[in-house]
């Protein structure tokens, strides 16, 4: 138990022997309210309380005390309704109704108030509130069982019955339901908050309810696995989080912080039974659940000051309150669109027996083989990749106040090395943002760089060998893919782990240090080379200006090997590429198999057509005559007949069938069509990436603007982010001038722009914001071009003498700046 849970407890012990819990008849003698306790002064209770708390003494129900009235009268209706109600055990919803007209004839709430107050303090009580089926329900259909002679049962009695009775009639040997469902009535809970909260008084009964109430909870998830002993033990938390209020102020101080660490102890199983639950919702529900949480996150968060020495990791609330998070964001893949199907394969190699050189050395640890999984996500058997649209989209669930103060390098510590000690937000990575998370995996990479170095020069000492830390390509402009394909594939065969290491271009007979720079330009001529239409390894589409495998591509898969290995090389070495695939290529890279719904991006004209096949409301046979087999042309314009079922051509296409035959087109050429090259293109790409925690942080959309950054270029973003050298600032003439002539660029002229100073015409995740290009001087007036060094994002701009001159010299530096 950690020292702020004792600290409350010990709290609660000596508010019990100093106040009292209220009850008038209470029994527990260590408690104020109870005849025959003894009176004690301030020290001897708080001695009295340590005592207590060690033995783990009984703690009493809550009473909330009501301001007490001069008037008898008053006094006296007050005491009537206390014995009037202090028989309720549970709440049902007759019940709160009933309580709720008693206190509105007085015109006094305070009876409603400390009921409420007893109840919801109370695990065992809240626990058996609110049952699908209602106690006079049960006593009635327990007394229609019985002869018409037999006495009633007595309410107690029904009480136990009901207490003790399943929620649900199929359970597992160890009692936990089957179902996910509750035995909550949840529709008569929210009738029943719209009216307890439409009173004033009854807001504060419950925010004290919760605090007295949670310790406990928590106290008995961590120690006495109550949920497993009963799994209705759920009731509780689904109750309290369909209280609509719990995001207002009142709450949030210490309620609901409480709570959440409790909801945090619950057991795997307790959470996805949960997370089921809540995706059955509807929208609304599930929005304020996790706009409660992320609330309650981000008032912390700016409630407080973090740095090195206070991480945010060590913030029980934070934490807690992004483990309760994590419950509602598979509850809105749940409630979404989900395709839990159409997996591709996994063709990794079986894990190896022999100890490796990171084992001997003791980092295993570091280096973990294999994909990192959610416990939840494997518990519900549902990936974030599996979502084809959520009831609330993912980037709803970035909390940016988080993203702002992480200290990513020592999260990515606790990550790869304190998982079992030390919270981790990369292990809720859809509270980070893609450029947090890109960081994360900076970090992932250069580490790796780093160790693969060291290796080497391990080796080289045994070995007596030249050390060769780098990833070294050595190639000519005009036989580049030759060169880069041969050295690539021969690393590939012999020493796989070499392209782990950081990469290092040199082109033949040139001069140049590769600090970035070379290396962006040697990706950026590969893709050149091998998205030319003339080689034919894709097909590109005027229309969506996007590239596709070509099935019937006359290229070895060495080539596709190849261009897989360049995507994972740019991600691993940050680079950007100038790549435009459909977000279906992504999709299977990460695991999924291409369906109809992802022909819309790839396939458009294709997607409509088939649309209209599954839309059409005639009759298909007579009106479009349609078989299972298709056709398609080859690479020379020859068509090619393709049976999506044995004898295909004798099958005709009807209503019956046309969902099977939109998915086998589907299938075909998304997936059957393109199998040897997508796979020897992903072999490429899981080369590089297989080890990194890529797959495990990123969607599909976000490894996108990995390896592609964004297309949206915003250049005030990059103005206020520039550095200046070598006598330039911000206030310096053509600075201005410069940066006004930059703004009148068209969209075309920008990117030549970006082209020429950084190598890339996109901006890296974060937008251009995040590039800290460096404007240098480079002499006084003259007629030379302005240069750039691409490798550190530097223009060196002579200082011209008029802004016509400066806009001239820019214009011809970025236009001709190939060959």
């Amino acid at each position: 138990m950690n020292r702020a849970t004792a600290k409350r407890l010990i709290e609660r012990y000596f508010r019990q022997l100093t106040e009292g819990c209220g009850n008038s008849n209470c029994t527990n003698e260590f408690c104020a309210s109870c005849s025959t306790c003894q009176p004690l002064g301030n020290n001897a209770a708080a001695a009295k309380a340590l005592e207590l708390f060690k033995v783990n003494a009984k703690l009493c129900d809550y009473y909330p005390s009501v301001e007490s009235r001069s008037d008898e009268n008053s006094r006296l209706r007050r005491e009537m309704s206390t014995e009037e109600f202090s028989d309720v055990h549970y709440l049902t919803e007759h019940t709160v109704c009933r309580i709720l007209s008693a206190c509105e004839e007085e015109g006094n709430y305070s009876a409603l108030v400390r009921v409420i107050g007893r109840i919801f303090s109370n695990a065992d009580a809240l626990m058996k509130s609110f049952r699908k089926e209602e106690p006079s329900a049960a006593a009635k259909t327990l007394n229609s069982l019985k002869s018409k002679g037999e006495e009633k049962q007595s309410d107690q009695s029904s009480e136990k019955k009901l207490s003790s009775s399943a929620s649900s009639p199929d359970e597992t040997p160890n009692g936990i339901p089957n179902s996910f469902e509750s035995s909550v009535d949840i529709d008569a809970v929210r009738r029943v908050y719209d009216k307890l909260l439409s009173v004033d008084q009854v807001e504060s009964a419950l925010v004290n309810a919760i605090i007295y109430l949670t310790p406990n909870v928590e106290l008995d998830l961590e120690y006495l696995d109550v949920y497993e002993a009963n799994p209705d033990y759920l009731n509780i938390f689904i109750i309290v989080m369909e209280n609509s209020n719990l995001h207002s102020p009142e709450y949030l101080e210490v309620a609901l912080p409480l709570f959440c660490k409790a909801m945090s102890k619950l057991p795997l199983t307790a959470l996805a039974r949960l997370s089921k639950l809540w995706s059955t919702f509807g929208l609304p529900h599930v929005r304020r659940m996790m706009e409660t949480f992320q609330q309650l996150i981000t008032f912390t968060v700016v409630s407080n000051e973090y740095g090195v020495e206070n991480l945010i990791n060590d913030d029980e609330t934070v934490v807690a309150a992004t483990k309760c998070l994590r419950v509602v964001f598979y509850a809105i893949i749940l409630g979404g669109e989900v395709d839990v199907e159409h997996n591709e394969e996994d063709d990794e190699d079986a894990e190896s027996d022999e100890l490796t050189l990171h084992e001997l050395l003791g980092e295993d640890r570091l280096y973990k083989k294999g994909p990192r999984v959610d416990p939840l996500e494997k518990e519900l058997s549902v990936r974030p990749i599996d979502s084809v649209k959520p009831l609330i989209p993912f980037e709803d669930f970035v909390n940016e106040s988080v993203n702002e103060v992480i200290e990513m390098d020592k999260d990515f510590t606790f990550f790869k090395v304190n998982a079992e000690t030390k919270f981790s937000f990369q292990s809720c990575p859809f509270i980070l943002s893609v450029i947090t998370k890109s960081q994360g995996l900076y970090y992932d990479n250069r580490i790796r760089m780093y160790s693969e170095r060291r290796l080497t020069a391990l080796y080289s000492m045994v070995q007596g060998q030249q050390p060769n830390p780098y990833l070294k390509l050595k190639v000519r402009r005009d036989h580049i893919i030759d060169d880069a394909l041969v050295r690539l594939e021969m690393i590939s065969m012999e020493n796989p782990s070499d392209l782990k290491k950081q990469l290092y271009v040199e082109f033949e007979d040139e001069q140049g240090v590769d600090e970035g720079g070379v290396s962006k330009e040697f990706f950026q001529l590969v893709l050149e080379e091998i998205f030319n239409l003339d080689i034919g390894m894709f097909t590109y589409d005027n229309d969506t200006k996007l590239f596709w495998f070509n099935s019937s591509s006359l290229e070895n898969e060495a080539q596709y090997t190849l261009i897989g290995i360049v995507l994972g090389l740019a991600i691993y070495n940050n680079c950007i590429l100038d790549v435009h695939f459909p977000m279906v290529v992504y999709r299977k890279l990460m695991g999924k198999k291409g369906t109809f719904l992802d022909l819309s991006d790839s396939h458009p004209v294709l997607y409509q057509s088939l649309k209209e096949v599954l839309e059409y409301s005639g009759s298909l046979e007579e009106d479009m005559m349609l078989t299972f087999q298709i056709s398609h042309t080859d690479l020379f314009g020859n068509p090619i007949l393709y049976d999506l079922k044995e004898k295909g051509d004798q099958i005709p296409v009807t209503k019956e069938n046309r969902q099977e035959f939109v998915h086998l087109y589907a299938d075909y050429i998304l997936n059957k069509s393109v199998e040897s090259q997508f796979k020897a293109f992903k072999k490429g790409f899981l080369m590089v990436t297989n080890e990194s925690p890529l797959k495990y942080l990123f969607r599909p959309e976000e490894v996108e603007l990995l390896i592609c950054g964004s297309r949206k270029l915003d250049f005030e973003a990059l103005e206020k982010t520039t550095e200046y050298d070598g006598g330039y600032t911000k206030d310096s003439q053509i600075i201005k001038d410069f940066w006004e002539t930059i703004h009148s660029f068209g969209e075309e002229q920008k990117r030549l722009f970006l082209q020429f100073t950084t190598g890339t015409d996109r901006a890296p995740v974060g937008g251009l914001g995040k590039l800290k290009m460096i404007i240098a001087k480079n002499g006084s007036d003259s007629d030379r071009l302005p240069t750039s060094h691409t490798c550190f994002n530097a223009l060196l701009l002579p200082e011209y003498s008029s802004k016509d001159k400066l806009k001239e010299r820019l214009l011809k530096a970025i236009t001709y700046a190939k060959g």
